[in-house]
């Protein structure tokens, strides 16, 4: 039986919310949106129909409300429940706190999401099923003795996941028996504040494992398909970074059988709707590693490949329509990429970023999921994710090509970003060749992220020449109109009797880097690090310049906030400070001993008192953000005198949590 749904409300925020809205306005359905106190001018608030604020900022009082996002569909009229993915899109107390008040939940049916969501539980169904289990601990007892005692029998190294989640959070690796109780208990403590459930099952660690995924999808009648696989194995702390699809080097048998294991999973389970069926593999075995029943952050690939709009599938399965297609009428079309681009700083070790996105240009010719805007800020409360970029080609050639081209048009100002690792990957020749697994990025991990890369001395050149002839057009436009000629009303560096020049000074990571421009008449002659050049630059809008460095010509972007210079150039990203010599610097402030949080987030461990003597390298606290766990520690010997903070207090970025003197 088909029912009608012609108003939809979409219980998340962010790109998933104005992904699910788009897809309602070409399917001609009404779209309401939901939104926190932090969320009042995003972007899913203003593209949907109608939108309903549920609450303050932190997800428990708004997003993960259960009874405000009900009485906002109820209010609406709305006929329809979208989770999205995240949030609420796996809580079976959800969708059936839906269906009691008269409301289609739009995905699996709860005893569905209740199966898969204990991955032990899920390994038990599977097992039964005949899909093939990497060995592990599944069992209900959680005592620390008996687990260590199963990964002890397992062998390490071993793997400790949180047993209700996802996403990386709750997952540790101990290496050895002697590691494994400081593991599980980091473990337990993710799971705790990311699920609310501190249950963990322990598997064997696969040495060099590709995670490898496949999208389903089965309707109220019984049928079941998949739709291909992904392969996923980009990640860093079990966290995707890039995903495509199909899998690099996968045979058709292989395919086949790993598409036929994940029909078996859903039929195990009465599988309805859109979901994702998890395997590692390594050499030609897959084993099940978890079933998410809801849509992920990948999907587009698989809709690059396919031709479909899974959203669409969704809102029809929903309804009672049969699946719109049968195995046989499902073909792989290219290949295609995804990248997540998100606000963290790769260069200490991917710390979450806050703050506002002053500058913000996304790439022409790529899909690009997003639900930020220029202006908008990257919230403590939230995902970091800033925008998903997808391509499509021919082959994987071609995809990755596209993909390249595609970061190299993005620029990112106001935060720091994963752009410049994400393209470093791209051009790796093992990923270029297909040579992926899991543990690709902390084995490529120099090249990735190589230290103390200099600064380029075209990039140099543009920074000068944007501050000069910035600083050139704002003296024009504030001179006297009648006499526009003096040299008192102008800023060419006009001396008497001496050369006319002017002195810059950038900050570039540890670099002090100063530029001498003198003044010419067809332009500048710049000192720079290498030698001195003539140049000459016209500035473009938002802060585009083109330039004659010597003989090269070249053409970028500068963007100037304070005294930040961002400097776009061939596809890279440089961030400079103009340093203002009659300021101290903050070289000068690190050698206080003042030991700062290294991003807003909660306090949840102190390790230390007043008084301990500690080693360089101890852990003195820990910070979580994001639901993600950053040690923080000593970076020399010493003796801490002062502590500020205790558990579960919350803190600010650069906030003092401590003082470390001298031993």
């Amino acid at each position: 039986m088909t029912r009608a749904i012609n108003t939809v409300l979409i219980a998340n925020r962010g790109e998933i919310a104005c992904r699910i809205i788009r897809t309602c306005k070409r399917m001609g359905i009404r779209s309401i949106a939901v939104y926190s106190e932090a969320d009042r001018d995003a972007l899913h608030v203003a593209l949907a129909d109608e939108a309903y604020e549920i609450g303050a900022a932190p997800p428990r009082e708004s997003y993960l409300n259960q009874g405000a996002i009900i009485r906002a569909a109820e209010q609406s009229g709305a006929d329809a429940v979208h989770p999205g993915y995240g949030f609420l899109s796996e809580n079976a107390v959800f969708a059936e706190a839906c269906a009691k008040a008269g409301l289609i939940f739009i995905g699996p049916p709860p005893a569905a999401i209740r199966a898969m969501g204990s991955k032990s539980e899920a390994k038990a169904l599977m097992e039964k099923a005949g899909v093939p289990l990497v060995p592990g601990y599944h069992g209900t007892d959680q005592s620390p003795k008996v687990l260590q005692a199963a990964a002890d029998q397992i062998g390490y190294p071993v793997l400790i996941k949180a047993s209700a989640g996802g996403g990386g959070k709750g997952m540790k690796v101990a290496s050895s028996a002697g590691e494994f109780q400081a593991a599980l208990e980091s473990a337990q403590r993710e799971a705790k504040n990311a699920f609310g459930d501190d249950r963990v099952l322990v598997e064997k660690y696969l040495q060099q494992p590709r995670h490898i995924e496949a999208q389903i999808f089965g309707d109220c009648l019984g049928n079941i398909v998949h739709l291909f696989e992904r392969d996923c194995s980009i990640q860093r702390r079990h966290q995707k970074v890039i995903e495509e699809a199909p899998a690099p080097g996968l045979s058709p048998e292989r395919r086949a059988a790993i598409g036929k294991a994940a029909i078996e999973a859903g039929k195990a389970v009465g599988y309805v709707g859109a979901g994702t069926v998890e395997f590692i593999a390594e050499g030609e075995s897959f084993y099940f590693m978890e079933m998410n029943t809801r849509l992920q952050v990948e999907h587009p690939v698989t809709e690059a490949i396919t031709g479909l709009d899974l959203v669409e599938w969704q809102i029809r399965i929903a309804r009672g329509e049969k699946l719109p297609k049968a195995q046989s009428e499902l073909a792989i079309h290219g290949h295609a990429m995804e990248v997540r681009l998100y606000a963290e700083d790769p260069a200490r070790d991917f710390l979450p970023q806050t703050g506002t996105l002053h500058h913000l240009r996304f790439p022409e010719g790529a899909r690009v999921d997003s639900g930020i805007r220029e202006g908008d800020a990257v919230s403590i409360h939230y995902d970091p994710m800033i925008a998903k970029i997808i391509t499509h080609g021919a082959d994987r050639a071609e995809a990755i090509a596209r993909l390249r081209r595609a970061l190299a048009a993005t620029e990112v100002g106001g935060l720091a970003t994963n752009l410049d690792f994400l393209q470093a990957i791209l051009r790796q020749p093992d990923f270029a060749s297909g040579k992926v697994d899991t543990g690709f990025i902390e084995r490529h991990r120099t090249e990735l992220l190589p230290e103390g890369q200099p600064l380029p001395v075209n990039a140099l050149a543009l920074a000068a020449l944007a501050v000069l002839r910035g600083g050139e057009r704002d003296a024009a436009a504030a001179a006297p109109a009648g006499d526009p000629y003096s040299p008192w009303s102008l800023l060419p560096g006009w001396r008497v009797n001496r050369d006319a020049y002017s002195d810059l000074i950038f900050q570039h990571g540890e670099a002090t880097l100063s530029v001498r421009a003198h003044y010419r008449a067809t332009g500048y002659a710049l000192d720079l690090p290498d030698g001195t050049v003539e140049a000459q630059a016209e500035l473009g809008t938002d802060g585009a310049i083109a330039a004659r460095i010597g003989t090269a010509r070249c053409k970028g972007r500068v963007v100037r906030r304070d005294t930040e210079c961002l400097v776009f150039l061939d596809g890279a990203t440089h961030r400079l400070t103009l340093v203002d010599p009659r300021r101290p610097s903050a070289a000068d402030a690190a050698t206080t001993g003042r030991i700062l949080a290294p991003m807003p987030g909660t306090v949840t461990k102190i390790l230390v008192v007043a008084g301990a003597v500690v080693a360089k390298g101890s852990v003195l606290a820990i910070v979580e953000a994001m639901k993600m766990e950053h040690a923080v520690k000593a970076p020399r010997d010493g003796k801490v005198t002062i502590v500020h903070f205790a558990a579960g207090d919350q803190v600010t970025d650069g906030a003092e949590l401590l003082v470390l003197e001298e031993a």
